[in-house]
């Protein structure tokens, strides 16, 4: 299949607009791998191999997480923070995830490691987006990292200072229980190669989690012509959407510090060197 009946948001590409829109949807939705999808497309009467199709998630999942955001509903003030182990080139990393009360995804980060300065930095993404609200209550497990992360924040005035922290395994089910997804969706992959690879792929799989959770307004969470109507009028968008950086709220009086992608990708490369760095090489 040619590019005859290509929109222009997909110039250079080689297929239609139909088929780019297609597969990473898929892909990003179901627990498939790219080889599987190209056997399906293949089946559909479209030759592709599995490297375009990791090209195209590459390219569009973080740019469909950054156009998504500003049409989530407003989640609730009672978070359920955790974090989950992620395999990027043999190395396991941190995915730093939350939810409300209502099992709606927050925001999640991508870390190397595991203490007070990724605890930190997540809160303040997670406080920065649009759909988010100051919360009420925090419910975390007994990792120490968050206390001293909520502490400093709150002394700084990031943080509402009558936020409460409760640290209650039992009390995070909900989000525990929603790792299972992104698990599910990982797994056929095998792990991720490169720490990029691996941040844009998972905004894929998280805004559509969000997406099928009926977090959009107006779509409903099963309704899948809808959905898909709704992706495709967002990636097909002529309109030059940037990458607003993400600034921390701070209190009147504090200055503010940039947080958005393409530092948290540098300030994770760096860490991740590190820690591979210090990993014990295993010889056969």
């Amino acid at each position: 299949m040619t590019a005859a009946g290509q929109h222009g948001s997909f110039k250079g590409r080689h297929f239609t607009s139909e088929v780019i829109l297609w597969a990473p949807r898929w892909y990003l939705a179901f627990p498939i791998s790219y080889r599987d999808l190209a056997s399906m497309l293949s089946d559909r009467g479209i030759a592709v191999d599995h490297t375009p199709l990791f090209r195209w998630v590459r390219a569009y999942a973080a740019k469909l997480e950054q156009r998504v955001r500003r049409h989530l509903r407003l989640c609730t003030g009672s978070w359920r923070v955790d974090e989950t182990y992620i395999k990027v080139k043999g190395v396991w990393t941190y995915l730093y995830r939350a939810v409300d009360s209502l099992g709606q995804t927050i925001d999640f980060v991508l870390s190397a490691r595991r203490n007070a300065a990724a605890a930190k930095r997540f809160f303040r993404q997670a406080l920065a987006q649009p759909h988010t609200v100051n919360p009420r209550t925090i419910r975390v497990d007994k990792n120490p990292a968050y206390p001293r992360a909520a502490a400093d924040m709150k002394r700084a005035g990031e943080l509402w200072r009558f936020s409460r922290l409760r640290q209650c395994k039992y009390l995070n089910n909900i989000v525990e229980q929603d790792h299972r997804r992104i698990k599910r969706l990982v797994r056929p992959g095998l792990g991720f190669g490169s720490l990029r690879t691996a941040r844009r792929t998972l905004a894929g799989y998280e805004v559509m989690a969000m997406i099928s959770k009926g977090q959009v307004h107006n779509i409903g969470g099963r309704d899948m012509p809808a959905q898909a109507a709704f992706i495709a009028e967002l990636l097909m968008s002529q309109l030059k959407i940037a990458a607003r950086p993400r600034i921390m709220r701070r209190a009147p009086g504090f200055a503010t510090e940039p947080c958005g992608q393409r530092s948290h990708e540098r300030r994770l490369q760096l860490d991740f060197r590190q820690l591979a760095a210090q990993a014990p090489v295993h010889r056969t």
